[in-house]
């Protein structure tokens, strides 16, 4: 899991803030799916893509930043 240590911090917040938040009217795919998915209407596969590709780099970030806070790293100006 070190590939994700070479990822920059700056990028993984741009690209999970664009796919978390898009589009941003009416509401974001990721809120509505997880309403979904919290509901049990998940079903369909293009509901199921859709979710997956919106919390991809999202859940690629939290995992970034769980491992930072585990190593003690702290983000400098190139991270």
């Amino acid at each position: 899991m070190q590939w994700i240590d070479k990822i920059p911090l700056t990028a993984l917040v741009i690209a999970a803030l664009a796919l978390g938040l898009a589009p941003l009217m009416p509401e974001p795919h990721l809120w509505q799916k997880l309403r979904m998915l919290a509901n049990g209407t998940l079903s369909r596969p293009i509901d199921i893509f859709d979710l997956v590709m919106h919390a991809s780099v999202p859940l690629l970030l939290a995992v970034r930043l769980i491992r930072m806070a585990r190593s003690g790293n702290k983000p400098g100006p190139s991270a």
